[in-house]
């Protein structure tokens, strides 16, 4: 299992994690660093992320992006990405 480590490391190495509006405030954070192993044949997914970071509510209700892309839970993501957890947002 990899850990997730303070900000302020290089982004070619890792995945940065963005979490806006109400999983922000449900987590308690806003931004994290996600290392990856130079050397493993790690394969990291959002899902894989959201189950380790422990993240409120379902994921299936929540829009991944990729580098400010939509993309599937399911994305193989690679050094240097940044990924984001956007909740459902209703309005009127």
């Amino acid at each position: 299992m990899v850990c997730v480590a303070a900000m302020g490391h290089s982004t070619a190495t890792g995945i940065h994690i963005l979490l806006f509006a109400r999983l922000r405030e449900q987590a308690g954070w806003a931004e994290r660093w996600w290392p990856l192993a130079t050397t493993a044949d790690e394969r990291v997914t959002p899902r894989l992320l959201w189950q380790a970071l422990a993240l409120p509510g379902n994921l299936e209700a929540v829009r991944v992006t990729i580098n400010q892309r939509f993309a599937s839970a399911d994305t193989l993501l690679q050094p240097g990405d940044e990924l984001a957890f956007l909740p459902p947002i209703s309005g009127g």
